[in-house]
Parts: structure tokens; C-alpha cells; sequence
């Protein structure tokens, strides 16, 4: 307790710094995890590869890749049914 109160002013900053991030850090897991927010990215990749904007490889890796996001969220709220 003591070690704590004598260097509050040094480390305070840091663990503010270090909860924000932490805050931050959960957000972006809620957002990428989201089942609208990962359907949504899939109808802007196909959007764009629709428009030329994303070549067909790219297009192939990141569909897969979201495509498993949405299935392992699916998975998940089946699981907990």
C-alpha cells in the first residue's frame, strides 16, 4: 500500500494508459466478433470485388476469413442453446 502511494505519480499515468488500452482492446474484440459487424464486412468485400477494387485472391482469403468468424459465432450461440 505504501509503495503504491509513494509512486502514484509514475505509475498512475501508466495504469491509466495501460486501462484505456485494455478498454480499447475489448471494444475491438466486441466489434470484430459481432455477427452483424462481420456480415456487414462481407457485403463490402463483395462490394468491392464486384467494383474491381479487391482482387479475386484477396477476395477469396478474406471471405474465408469471415466466413469462419461467422461460423464459429454461430457455433458458439448454438452451443449455448
Amino acid at each position: 500500500m505504501l509503495f503504491k502511494l509513494l509512486f502514484a505519480p509514475v505509475l498512475g499515468p501508466i495504469e491509466g494508459v495501460s486501462w484505456v488500452a485494455n478498454k480499447l482492446l475489448e471494444q475491438a474484440d466486441v466489434a470484430t466478433n459481432d455477427l452483424e459487424s462481420l456480415q456487414k464486412q462481407l457485403l463490402a468485400l463483395q462490394l468491392a470485388f464486384d467494383m474491381g477494387e479487391v482482387a479475386e485472391s484477396d477476395f477469396e482469403i478474406q471471405e474465408e476469413e469471415i466466413l469462419l468468424a461467422i461460423q464459429a459465432i454461430e457455433d458458439e450461440e448454438d452451443e449455448d442453446e
